[in-house]
């Protein structure tokens, strides 16, 4: 039989051209042929005539809905079995192949059958053309998506599983940390060693710093991008209210101009401006200069931001934030290891008015605005490379 090409003809191209003299119907040898390609597809597979009546069948159609030759043949397709195949939309779908020379493609159905139980199926249909005998056929094929859609649900269930228990340990570290908080202050307030005191507070401070920002990651949507800025706003309302009183009155400005970020960058970014702010309010904020303004900052251009923590202190003491020195304080050992794993470098710019300690991801620092009257020298950037210091 020699095959046609059917974008030859005037047909569209989704109706398939039998070719001329042998037509599917009315000979045996093309029956035949015809019967035997259709049981090589492994789906179950119906011909239908104009009027939707089964002409044929495949093997796969007779061994998945364990039904006989003489149960289907001549039958209207919405006809077979006990109504199981009797949809409106799909008959309307199905009168429409023909007629309109339409495709009808992934039309999903699920039905209940005597003998094999509840079956997802998706229905595919196109026309068949003998241009010989002007026969219209269509070709109806069943995908039993079943397992698929079973594997599917199970999987969907996991997840929300997974979920879950990822809000119950959630929940579980945030009152482990309030509890280890709580005990932190109370040793606080009961041991005679001043500098003793100093280290429980700071213990606890930290403490309260990582259990906002568990905290605020909560009340946002599982896996979906965090809002910079509430996120950001809510963190430094915590941090400040944890760490002034009545003798330093240090107020703290919050300046975002939107940006969103992922759960684990987020973590980083609240982390770093925790360390920040904390190490602002220990350093700044002495003597004569009790009180003051912290001013944290978070710009984004394209896919590159900065985050800036400012101050208008007496300043951090020379050589505290110079990775240069052997010593380290422990919250700038925390905020190196943070921008390093943000692939962003660090940036500390001090003058008369006070000190501001950057965070740059992406863009270099001249797409910044620049800030004046400021000394500025050379630091090694926590991937190797170098970045402009104080």
């Amino acid at each position: 039989m020699e095959p046609s090409n059917y974008r030859e003809h005037s047909m569209p191209a989704d109706v398939l051209a039998w070719p001329i003299g042998q037509p599917f119907i009315g000979f045996d040898a093309g029956h035949a042929l015809a019967q035997a390609i259709a049981d090589t597809v492994r789906d179950p597979l119906l011909v239908l005539d104009q009027q939707l009546r089964v002409v044929a069948a495949n093997r796969a159609f007779h061994r998945t809905f364990r039904m006989n030759r003489q149960d289907i043949q001549g039958r209207p397709v919405y006809g077979l079995g006990d109504g199981q195949w009797d949809i409106p939309e799909l008959r309307l779908l199905l009168e429409d192949v023909a007629p309109l020379h339409t495709v009808m493609e992934g039309y999903e159905v699920v039905r209940d059958f005597p003998i094999i139980g509840r079956r997802s199926m998706l229905l595919n249909a196109r026309e068949v053309f003998d241009e010989g005998n002007a026969h219209k056929l269509i070709l109806l094929a069943i995908e039993d998506i079943t397992d698929q859609r079973a594997a599917e649900r199970k999987i969907a269930e996991l997840l929300q599983q997974k979920e879950m228990l990822l809000q119950e340990m959630q929940h579980r570290v945030a009152n482990s940390l309030q509890i280890i908080a709580g005990i932190l202050l109370l040793k606080a307030r009961t041991v005679q060693s001043e500098e003793t005191r100093l280290h429980l507070r700071d213990a606890h401070q930290r403490v309260m710093s990582v259990a906002a920002v568990q905290q605020h990651l909560l009340a946002s949507s599982q896996g979906e991008p965090i809002e910079i800025g509430p996120y950001i706003s809510r963190l430094c309302e915590a941090l400040i209210a944890s760490m002034t009183d009545d003798n330093r009155p240090v107020s703290l400005k919050v300046q975002v101009g939107g940006g969103t970020a992922s759960s684990a960058e987020a973590v980083s970014i609240g982390l770093i401006v925790t360390e920040l702010v904390i190490n602002a309010f220990k350093h700044a904020f002495v003597g004569e200069r009790a009180a003051g303004q912290l001013v944290v900052a978070y710009e984004v251009a394209e896919t590159s931001w900065r985050l800036a923590v400012s101050d208008n202190g007496v300043g951090i003491r020379e050589g505290h934030l110079n990775v240069h020195k052997t010593a380290h304080g422990l919250g700038m050992i925390i905020v190196e290891a943070l921008a390093k794993q943000l692939d962003a470098h660090i940036e500390v710019v001090r003058n008369p008015q006070g000190t501001t300690v950057s965070i740059t991801h992406g863009t270099s620092d001249r797409a910044w605005s620049s800030l004046s009257g400021t000394e500025r020298r050379l630091l090694p950037k926590s991937n190797g490379g170098s970045v402009a210091a104080v």
